[in-house]
C-alpha cells in the first residue's frame, strides 16, 4: 500500500483546494491530511482564518477524500509524521517548489499544480473589505497602521471628521476626547475600536453600549494584551487548578515618560499613568478573579495637581477569597512583571508582562516547573484587528475584553478622577 500525506490549512475549502486533495489521492492507495492548528498557523503569519480547527477538519472530512486526518502542531512535524506513519510519498501544491527538498531523504516529494484563480486569501478579502479610519496620532497609531497590512481583507486609513469612506474606526486620541469621538462614529453608523478606556465615566459608557446595540454596530476596547496568545494561554492555565486556588494577582506596568519635569502643556496632551496603563494592568485581575471586589483602595503620587496627573498610582482590591494589586507609573519605575499567586504553586511573567511570549508556571518542587513559549507578532495588535473584523462581519462582539470588564476599569478610573484616593 502507497501512502501519501499532504498539509494544508483548507480555510474556506474551495474547489482549487479538492482539486489538489483529488491529485494527492490519486498518488497512491491511502491519503493522510494534515491540518495545520491555528497557533500553527499563526507562527507563520496566517492569523486570520475565517474558520476553527474543528470547522477546517470537517470540511476536509466532508470531501471524502482523506483516509486519515491529523493535525500539524509544530515545526519539523512533518519528518515526525513520515516515520511515525510510514509514508512513501509527501505532496503539496506548485507554488512551494523546493521548498520541502529536503524531505526527499525521507520519502518521495511531489509537488502538484495548483487551480489558477482560486485562492483563500483572495476570498477572505473578498468577503471582509473592511475599511478603518484612523483617529489619533503616535506611536500607537503608527503600529496599528502596520499590523492592518497584515490582515487580508482590511485596510486603514485617516479619517476625516465625518467619517466618509470607511466602515469603522479606530480611536487613539486623548481620553478626554473618546466620548465625543465614539459618540459621532456610532451616529453616523461606524463600528469602533478605541484604545482603552473607552469613556471616563460609567454613565458615558453605558450610554455608548446603548447607541452602538440600537445601531446595530460593534463597540470595543482595544487592548492588545489580551490578543496575546500566551497571556490567553495562561489564563487556561491559572484558571484550570493548575497551581490550586487563585488567592493574588499582582500586575505592574510602568514607563519613563510624562514625568515631573514637563511643563502643564506637555502633560495636559498625554494621558496620566491612571488612563494609559490602568487598563492593562487591571485586565488579569477582572479576567481571573472576576469584577465583583469588595473593596478597592486607591494610593496615588500626583505630580500635578491641576490636571490631577499621577506619576504613580498603585489599587488594592479585596475579592471574597482573594487580592490584588495593580502598579502603574509614568514618572517612576518599576520591574513590570505579573504574579499569580495558587495555593499549590503560581505563575510568572517577565518584564514586559503585557507583551511576553513566555510565562512560567512554578513550584516548591522546582522538577515540577514548566516554562510555556509562543509566538508573538505584533505585540497581538495585528489579532486584535482579526477578531474586530470577525466580530463587524459575523455582527456578534465575541471579542476578548468582556463588557463588564471595561465598565469595571471605567469605575476604576471614575473613583480616581473623583479624587477618592490616597495622596502620597
Amino acid at each position: 500500500m502507497i501512502k501519501v500525506i499532504t498539509y494544508g490549512t483548507y480555510d474556506l475549502l474551495h474547489f482549487g483546494h479538492i482539486r489538489l486533495l483529488e491529485r494527492a489521492k490519486a498518488l497512491g492507495d491511502y491519503l493522510i491530511v494534515g491540518v495545520t492548528s491555528d497557533d500553527y498557523d499563526k507562527t507563520r503569519g496566517k492569523i486570520n482564518n475565517q474558520q476553527s480547527l474543528m470547522e477546517r477538519i470537517a470540511a476536509v472530512k466532508a470531501t471524502g477524500l482523506a483516509d486519515e486526518i491529523i493535525v500539524e502542531e509544530y515545526e519539523g512535524q512533518k519528518i515526525d509524521d513520515i516515520r511515525r506513519l510510514g509514508v512513501d510519498i509527501f505532496t503539496v501544491g506548485s507554488d512551494w517548489i523546493g521548498k520541502f527538498d529536503y524531505l526527499n531523504e525521507f520519502c518521495k516529494v511531489v509537488y502538484l499544480p495548483r487551480t489558477e484563480g482560486v485562492s483563500s486569501s483572495e476570498i477572505r478579502a473578498e468577503k471582509r473589505k473592511l475599511v478603518i479610519g484612523i483617529i489619533g496620532e503616535g506611536n500607537i497609531c503608527d503600529k496599528f497602521i502596520r499590523e492592518t497590512k497584515f490582515v487580508n481583507g482590511v485596510e486603514s486609513r485617516d479619517c476625516g471628521p465625518d467619517f466618509k469612506d470607511v466602515d469603522a474606526v479606530y480611536v487613539a486620541s486623548h481620553p478626554n476626547t473618546h466620548y465625543d469621538v465614539i459618540k459621532k462614529a456610532l451616529n453616523a453608523g461606524k463600528h469602533v475600536l478605541c484604545e482603552s478606556p473607552i469613556a471616563l465615566s460609567v454613565e458615558e459608557y453605558k450610554e455608548l453600549m446603548a447607541l452602538s446595540h440600537e445601531n446595530g454596530l460593534i463597540l470595543a476596547d482595544a487592548i492588545k494584551t489580551a490578543y496575546s496568545t500566551a497571556y490567553s494561554r495562561l489564563l487556561v492555565v491559572a484558571k484550570s487548578g493548575r497551581i490550586g486556588d487563585i488567592v493574588s494577582v499582582d500586575s505592574v506596568c510602568t514607563s519613563l515618560h510624562g514625568g515631573a519635569g514637563e511643563a502643564n502643556a506637555d502633560l495636559a496632551s498625554k494621558q496620566n499613568s491612571i488612563c494609559e496603563w490602568g487598563p492593562t494592568a487591571v485586565l488579569p485581575i477582572f479576567q481571573l478573579l472576576g469584577t465583583q471586589y469588595k473593596s478597592c483602595r486607591i494610593t496615588t503620587k500626583i505630580i500635578n495637581k491641576e490636571l490631577n496627573y499621577d506619576g504613580f498610582t498603585k489599587i488594592d482590591f479585596v475579592f471574597d477569597k482573594a487580592v490584588a494589586s495593580a502598579k502603574v507609573a509614568k514618572a517612576a519605575k518599576a520591574e513590570g512583571e505579573l504574579i499569580v499567586t495558587g495555593t499549590k504553586g503560581y505563575i510568572y511573567v517577565p518584564a514586559p508582562w503585557w507583551k511576553t511570549d513566555y510565562f512560567e508556571v512554578r513550584f516548591e518542587d522546582q522538577s515540577e516547573n514548566k516554562r510555556y513559549f509562543y509566538q508573538l507578532d505584533g505585540e497581538g495588535i495585528r489579532y486584535e484587528i482579526v477578531a474586530f473584523a470577525r466580530a463587524v462581519e459575523s455582527k456578534m462582539k465575541n471579542l476578548y475584553v468582556e463588557d463588564e470588564i471595561s465598565e469595571k476599569t471605567i469605575g476604576v478610573i471614575e473613583e480616581f478622577n473623583n479624587h477618592r484616593y490616597v495622596e502620597i
